[in-house]
């Protein structure tokens, strides 16, 4: 922990923490609480702020901050600098030319992964409370498929919200893998998790995206359970 990282941060933690390894792909994290955030963190982590971020919440301004750290302490390892993913104006990270990444965050937790992008092309990173079984259920229909909500049926309630979170959290990482490769915003409903077996799942999209993402189209997610959140990866090898 070097005197420039914020107190409102905790130490870096590289644990990968799923079943398969993925070579190539470097993941950082970090603790971060935004009681414990000061003005001057910013510019003391030579993290540069967007205005949108300055006009923030304090919860708001540790997660962009602490997603940010962790993402150049990955890119540190991978490519030698110091680089920071700016803001674009999607909204989604600007990564360096030739690095491919993802950040997610999720109540005190920031997590991102890097990789060169010519082994891993498209990744996606998504961090998530396990829902409620009576909230899980309320967002059902929004977040799966007809197919999907059949799946729910013999599983308990605590099942349903396990399957529901999931679902929800692997959808989210399928379109920060995909989408700087499609430059396509899509939904919930246009991607179909298929099977899920503990550590792997297996996706299919149901709409045409582009020539090479047509529907139809499978891909590989993993999952896990990280300090009590679950993490989901979707990666996109190169050719």
């Amino acid at each position: 922990m070097t005197s420039n990282h914020p107190a409102c941060c905790s130490p870096f933690d590289s644990t990968w923490p799923f079943a398969e390894d993925l070579p190539g792909v470097l993941m950082r994290s970090c603790r971060f609480d935004p009681a414990r955030l000061v003005a001057e963190d910013f510019s003391r982590s030579a993290i540069p702020a967007p205005a949108n971020i300055q006009r923030s919440v304090a919860k708001r301004q540790a997660e962009y901050l602490a997603g940010r750290l962790c993402a150049r302490t990955a890119l540190v390892a991978l490519t030698g600098r110091a680089d920071v993913p700016a803001l674009g104006e999607d909204r989604a990270p600007v990564w360096p030319a030739g690095v491919s990444g993802s950040i997610s965050h999720s109540h005190g937790l920031a997590t991102a992964l890097v990789a060169d992008s010519r082994q891993w092309r498209g990744l996606g990173l998504d961090l998530e409370e396990p829902l409620a079984s009576d909230r899980a259920l309320r967002l059902a229909e929004e977040i799966l498929t007809p197919a999907e909500l059949q799946r729910l049926d013999g599983l308990t309630p605590e099942q349903q919200a396990a399957r529901i979170t999931l679902t929800f959290s692997i959808k989210e990482s399928l379109f920060k893998a995909l989408y700087p490769l499609v430059q396509k915003r899509f939904y919930f409903h246009d991607a179909e998790l298929l099977e899920c077996d503990g550590t792997r799942a297996r996706l299919r999209l149901l709409i045409e995206l582009s020539a090479e993402w047509t529907a139809g189209r499978e891909l590989e997610g993993w999952y896990c359970d990280f300090q009590g959140r679950v993490l989901s990866l979707v990666a996109i090898a190169a050719p």
